[in-house]
């Protein structure tokens, strides 16, 4: 009779390390991805065949309600440590210039950005990873005391382009090339090439860019002529009027918010301020499908709380009303309100 042997392959391991993460075991975790590295499985495979796809059903998982916050911060921080074990095995040593790789200013979503960077280590770069949400103007001092060949900007929340567009401008006055990746910047990364950046679909891919200087710098400018109509600003500075007022009408036309305990009452603020937020990207970019992607994610979140679509419709009805002006935030909100049923349809089914 013969031992059962130890997964080979990433995809075989995958459900295994999956419990781990289920059961907050980080031991048999790190177990599990140093099984996979002594049985000859690249460190890069590792990473990308293993611990980013369970990541990613980590964020399904809470979408749909199965998992709490808490739970989907401790899967999170235990693939931290995988990532880290991975690393500290493998412990390459680099070979080429310096790439900074960072998430934009407001961006906490670390984990994405952390295994680009591990990639590039992997592949002969001295990588400097400054984490989440690192400002701007922090990002260009340490560039100016720093030799970089290149910067890797990330992005999960599309609400953050305005952001990503100012690194991206900082980083180019400070002459080092940029490539920009994560979800915030499109499927396609329709989003990148608005705001004239470089974009990665993927952690070689970026590497591949990075190790093509010319390519890296060869992109088009920004196209945003569209700014001038000063929709943006605009709602820029009423943002905490317009949450203001859309709670308002909430607590008016929903008698129940009235009665809301101090959890709702945030979340639901918060809610209010993500709308105005991911509105005002969508008018940056010009591209309302942006809004319209973002209010069907939304419904689909809240309906898995019980939250019903029609109160999404309700604030969504009362920006409209209040930004009748806005021609842009006009046609986005109407769009979105149509999908919004749709997105409500499908997830009561």
């Amino acid at each position: 009779m013969s031992a059962p042997t130890a997964p080979v392959d990433p995809t075989d391991a995958y459900r295994g390390y999956l419990d781990c993460l289920g059961d907050a075991d980080e031991y048999a975790a790190i177990d599990v991805a140093l099984g996979l590295l002594d049985a000859g499985v690249p460190a890069e495979r590792v990473l990308l065949d293993l611990v980013a796809p369970a990541q990613a059903e980590v964020g399904e998982r809470w979408a749909r309600n199965e998992w709490s916050v808490a739970q989907e911060h401790a899967a999170t921080h235990i693939s931290e440590r995988v990532v880290a074990a991975v690393a500290a095995h493998a412990n390459p040593r680099p070979t080429g210039g310096r790439v900074v790789v960072a998430c934009m200013d407001g961006e906490w979503h670390a984990l994405p950005p952390r295994l680009v960077a591990e990639v590039l280590r992997l592949r002969g770069w001295q990588v400097t990873f400054l984490g989440a949400s690192v400002p701007a103007a922090h990002l260009v001092s340490y560039l100016h005391r720093h030799d970089a060949h290149a910067v890797a900007l990330a992005c999960a929340l599309p609400m953050r382009l305005p952001h990503a567009h100012r690194m991206i401008e900082a980083c180019r006055r400070s002459d080092v090339p940029v490539v920009v990746g994560g979800r915030g910047f499109g499927p396609d990364g329709r989003w990148a090439a608005r705001l004239g950046a470089a974009w990665a679909p993927s952690a070689p891919a970026a590497a591949e860019l990075i190790a093509d200087e010319r390519a890296l710098r060869r992109v088009p400018p920004a196209q945003l002529s569209h700014l001038v109509d000063d929709e943006y600003a605009s709602l820029v500075r009423r943002r905490g009027e317009l949450i203001d007022s859309a709670l308002a009408d909430l607590r008016e036309r929903v008698p129940a918010v009235r009665d809301y305990t101090a959890a709702q009452f945030d979340s639901t603020v918060s809610d209010l301020g993500h709308i105005v937020d991911f509105l005002a990207a969508a008018l940056y970019v010009d591209d309302p499908s942006l809004f319209t992607e973002f209010v069907s994610w939304l419904v689909e979140i809240l309906a898995s709380r019980g939250v019903p679509a029609a109160a999404v419709d309700l604030t969504l009805g009362h920006y409209a009303g209040v930004l009748r002006d806005f021609p842009r935030a006009a046609r986005a909100l109407a769009l979105s309100r149509s999908g919004a049923t749709a997105a409500g349809s499908h997830a009561v089914r």
